[in-house]
């Protein structure tokens, strides 16, 4: 089970640490809680099931399902929660791009979650808060 343990949250986004199993190997960065507003907010905590998919913008990744209110959740390759319309970015480390808050090395991390979960169709994916 892949789980996203959520550990900051401001207005400018929510960032958490991916573990696998127990064991973290990458960091995430979301839309700030919003009401869970679809483009907006990030998910609501929870247990979900994440589906390979073939995103025509970022090629072969995962969509989160069943979440209420909300379709086309994906884990893609980006810095900011600006560079998200509700999905999840993933990456290596945390600092700041033109003064925000930033997930850096994404494209690393976002390979390394792929490599995770070759040849696997579907995982879950557990979301909670500290």
């Amino acid at each position: 089970m892949i789980t996203l343990k959520r550990i900051a949250q401001d207005e400018e986004g929510t960032f958490g640490v991916l573990l696998d199993n127990g064991a973290p190997f990458a960091l995430t960065a979301e839309n700030p809680w919003a009401g869970n507003r679809p483009e907006v907010s990030c998910i609501p905590r929870g247990r979900y099931t994440c589906r390979r998919m073939r995103s025509p913008r970022f090629g072969e990744t995962f969509a989160v399902a069943s979440v209420p209110g909300r379709t086309h959740i994906l884990f893609h390759r980006g810095n900011t929660p600006e560079d998200t319309r509700g999905c999840i970015l993933v990456g290596n480390r945390f600092g700041t791009l033109k003064g925000n808050v930033a997930v850096l090395s994404s494209r690393e991390a976002f390979r390394e979650l792929m490599e995770r979960l070759e040849g696997k169709e579907k995982f879950n994916l557990l979301i909670e808060e500290v």
